[in-house]
């Protein structure tokens, strides 16, 4: 798996697609273990520059600094809440087909359930059982 160096990361993170040499990161970037935090963070690359721009708005720094809470919680909001389609929509623009970071989270979740539920079963089943 090669990573994108800082430069093509920074343009992933505002929705460039990156070369084919770089699918699996793409790949791991949508269905690792912390998904979710790596894609608020790429939306934070998109959402800074424009909350620093407002910083610069003439006017009270009180006022600059609520429009910058407001766009950002209002930025995060929507990034949050498209989350999955965002991600595979990424996905898509890479060359997968459509649902496969939704399919691979899936597949990973059910085996970490059902190790759960082997655990919970050796542990707790009783010797009538059986």
């Amino acid at each position: 798996m090669e990573r994108p160096s800082v430069l093509r990361w920074f343009g992933y993170a505002v929705g460039v697609r990156l070369p084919e040499r770089h699918n699996d990161w793409a790949l791991h970037d949508a269905t690792s273990k912390h998904w979710r935090a790596r894609y608020v963070l790429q939306r934070s690359i998109g959402i800074l520059p424009l909350c620093a721009v407002w910083l610069l708005l003439p006017g009270s720094i009180w006022l600059r600094l609520s429009l910058v809470l407001m766009a950002a919680l209002v930025a995060y909001f929507y990034s949050c809440a498209y989350m999955e389609e965002s991600v595979e929509h990424r996905l898509g623009r890479q060359g997968f087909p459509h649902g496969t970071g939704r399919r691979l989270r899936a597949e990973v979740a059910a085996a970490k359930n059902a190790e759960a539920t082997a655990r919970y079963l050796a542990r707790y089943r009783t010797p009538s059982e059986g």
